[in-house]
């Protein structure tokens, strides 16, 4: 589904990826583990690139429209499913249907009394569910998230991913908890300075294993 063969990404003059080889199928579900700047929302950006019509994308900042509500910040992930004209509409004055599909995913993420708050009066925490309802309202078959629950304490991150993956056949994920990576994912891909440094089926590996990653050893 995805691949890259010993290729390397620059930007500018720095070379943020070098010579990733790489291959994930359809039904994985791959944590992209490693300190910051190690290359993760680069290699997940590059990786999106290559199928982003299949991809529902929670990216790091959100991406959330302070000036609009929470309904139309979810609405809008499913704005390639109908006319300008229709999108419109359920914009201003949106019909049952549309509210209740987006009262459903905002009722899974705990939001659903949000729905009329623009999320400049969120929390962190709030927020990103909220990018994460955007999300799952795409209705795609892969989620590519960065960092998507870091705002949320421990207990309602593992709740929310869990949930989230669980909407999804394959997802590629930047996060920073190795608990998270060995509990939710069948996959563990490790990047330092750039680098790939260790690719491992979680069966195969301890929380040591992936903690050594972020201390260099």
């Amino acid at each position: 589904m995805f691949v890259l063969d010993q290729q390397s990404l620059v930007q500018g003059r720095h070379a943020v990826l070098n010579d990733i080889s790489l291959e994930i199928n359809a039904g994985e579900k791959v944590a992209l583990v490693g300190p910051s700047g190690a290359g993760k929302s680069s290699l997940l950006s590059w990786l999106w690139q290559q199928h982003s019509d299949d991809i529902a994308l929670c990216p790091q900042e959100g991406g959330l429209v302070d000036i609009l509500s929470v309904y139309q910040n979810i609405y809008m992930g499913g704005l390639s499913r109908h006319s300008s004209a229709y999108n419109l509409i359920n914009l201003i004055r949106p019909w049952s249907l549309r509210q209740q599909e987006v009262y459903t995913i905002a009722e899974l993420l705990g939001i659903d009394e949000t729905l009329a708050v623009s999320p400049d009066r969120l929390s962190g925490g709030q927020r990103q569910r909220v990018a994460l309802g955007r999300a799952l309202y795409r209705n795609k078959p892969i989620f590519f998230g960065d960092e998507p629950v870091s705002s949320l304490d421990p207990k309602q991150g593992d709740e929310l991913l869990g949930t989230v993956l669980s909407q999804h056949k394959t997802a590629v994920v930047a996060i920073h908890s190795p608990e998270l990576a060995l509990k939710h994912f069948t996959r563990v891909i490790a990047l330092n300075a750039g680098q790939l440094v260790g690719d491992w089926q979680t069966q195969d590996i301890t929380l040591a294993d992936i903690k050594a990653v972020y201390s260099g050893e």
